[in-house]
């Protein structure tokens, strides 16, 4: 198990992708509805930036774990916190769909 600081962080990613996978189920996995719903789009923004923040803290109190795409993560949080006007809904779905269950799995297998 890791440490009680990064085991905090993990459970936060894990939050976090649960309200994702609700936003994803809320609009039966429809990306018209889901881009056509603003509020919608700025919690995944939101939450992003969040998984975004965890990662860089976690890697922050032990460089040795490793999280795959943590750079792509972290730039991503970059992107919505200084370039928000540049963040496509086309790109956040995707991330949702395709790369949260991955990332997923992974927060389970760090905390052991």
């Amino acid at each position: 198990m890791p440490p009680r600081e990064v085991l905090k962080y993990i459970l936060d990613i894990e939050s976090v992708i649960e309200e994702l996978e609700k936003v994803v189920e809320i609009h039966q996995s429809n990306y018209s509805k889901f881009s056509a719903n603003f509020m919608a789009v700025r919690t995944v923004e939101r939450d992003l930036e969040i998984i975004g923040e965890a990662i860089k803290k976690i890697l922050h109190l032990d460089p040795s774990i490793k999280i795959k795409s943590s750079k792509d993560i972290i730039g991503l949080r970059n992107m919505i916190v200084h370039a928000y006007d540049s963040i496509d809904p086309t790109t956040l779905w995707k991330i949702v769909i395709m790369d949260l269950p991955e990332l997923k799995k992974e927060m389970e297998e760090l905390k052991g």
